[in-house]
């Protein structure tokens, strides 16, 4: 079992926002632990598995938690998200690290490896939504764009089992959220970035293959070996054909890293050795 330690807490300023973020441990190889909306809060069991023989750094995305924007309303693109991310490593003073980016994180990761060669020694992208590579990507990008205007509608509860259910899971349109029924004012405001700021242009995100390829990074698609229902999947497969590559399993599904953070560090580690 391992057990969860106290992390260093820092802060970098870039333009538009104030990203907040962490580091555990100190004794190994620096790699990021990345998502999009996904905190640094969320990751902490896995940082926590990874920080006996690594240096791990979370963080939260720009709008999201700890790590505040001047407008709320302005737009995030990815490309934005990747050179916050390369803010972090340069407040570090770090010329590379490794990198594991989950679901939009991974989106993130792709990304910061076009735009910023050399930056990232390894890449696991682990399930990013990129629904333009699916052959029925204008049937998924009107999915998408019909979940947001549930979100608009009927809130972001509504929103969220319209989500689930799209993305593959066996959800039925009865199911009740879970969490509480009231959600906090703080819920309201991430919910609604999520939905009308980052939802879009994360899913619509068309990657660079060829700088991929021709990358001095090194990327990996991770898949969930639970995940074969999700959408995720499909849209790793058809990145992974695209990079001429083989996906690699991993535990659990989409979100394998909350439910076994141990066993998922452990092959994170296995492929960064």
């Amino acid at each position: 079992m391992t057990l969860p330690t106290s992390p260093t807490v820092r802060a970098v300023t870039v333009p538009g926002a104030h990203l907040h973020y962490e580091i555990r441990g100190g004794s190994g190889p620096l790699v990021l632990v990345i998502g999009s909306p996904m905190a640094s809060a969320e990751f902490a069991p896995l940082a926590d598995a990874l920080a006996g023989d690594r240096t791990v750094v979370t963080y939260d995305p720009r709008g999201y938690a700890n790590s505040p924007v001047d407008d709320p309303d302005a737009q995030s693109p990815v490309e934005q998200r990747a050179d916050d991310v390369k803010a972090i490593l340069d407040d570090l003073c770090a010329e590379s690290a490794d990198v594991f980016g989950s679901s939009g994180g991974a989106v993130t990761g792709l990304a910061l490896v076009a735009r910023h060669p050399g930056c990232v020694r390894t890449l696991i992208a682990h399930e990013p939504p990129l629904l333009e590579l699916l052959p029925d990507a204008a049937e998924q990008r009107a999915h998408t764009e019909a979940i947001v205007d549930t979100f608009h509608r009927d809130g972001f509860g509504a929103a969220w089992m319209h989500f689930m259910r799209n993305a593959g899971y066996d959800v039925s349109p009865d199911d009740a959220p879970s969490g509480p029924a009231e959600p906090s004012e703080d819920e309201v405001r991430q919910a609604a970035r999520f939905f009308e700021i980052d939802l879009l242009p994360t899913t619509r995100y068309r990657p660079d293959v060829d700088a991929l390829k021709n990358s001095p990074s090194r990327v990996v698609i991770g898949i969930g070996a639970d995940s074969g229902r999700l959408l995720s999947y499909r849209t790793s497969v058809a990145l992974a054909e695209l990079l001429g590559t083989t996906p690699v399993e991993f535990p659990g599904d989409h979100g394998g890293f909350l439910g076994a953070p141990t066993e998922f560090a452990d092959t994170l580690r296995s492929m960064l050795s």
